[in-house]
């Protein structure tokens, strides 16, 4: 992710298209979710059946903009989303595994970690020192050159 944020996205930061600036935050709230379940509540049912439920939904959720990642990014930028894909429901079943371990200082550190990167992405792409972003973005289809 931090490839992602500071490479590809810095790079595209003037034409981040609005979808993009709220949808990164959201991503990272899905994964936050269930990193605070097992954090704050018992590695046992009904909560081990609610993280898997929104370990899954998160899985399923971050690939929601990927038609429209087709417009606007490089193949490298695809490349290493896919990459993510492939990472993403490892980060959850490491997470399991310390949870049910009762590894809570490692799950502390990730909560602090993921919370740092929302407020990040949430802050920077939003508030109002943000980049000017360009009307239309480099490269949508149609887009004046």
């Amino acid at each position: 992710m931090l490839v992602d944020e500071s490479v590809f996205h810095l790079r595209r930061r003037h034409e981040m298209p609005r979808w993009e600036r709220l949808g990164h935050p959201l991503d990272t709230l899905t994964v936050l979710t269930p990193i605070l379940l097992a954090r704050f509540l018992p590695a046992s049912e009904p909560w081990t059946i609610v993280f898997l439920a929104l370990a899954v939904f998160s899985c399923v959720f971050v690939t929601k903009d990927e038609p429209v990642h087709a417009v606007h990014c490089t193949p490298g930028e695809h490349w290493l989303h896919a990459l993510l894909f492939m990472v993403h429901p490892l980060l959850f079943a490491a997470l399991w595994i310390l949870w049910k371990q009762g590894q809570v200082g490692w799950i502390s550190l990730q909560v602090a970690v993921t919370f740092g990167f929302l407020c990040w992405q949430t802050v920077y792409w939003n508030g109002p020192w943000a980049p000017q972003r360009k009307m239309f973005p480099l490269h949508q289809k149609g887009a004046p050159r």
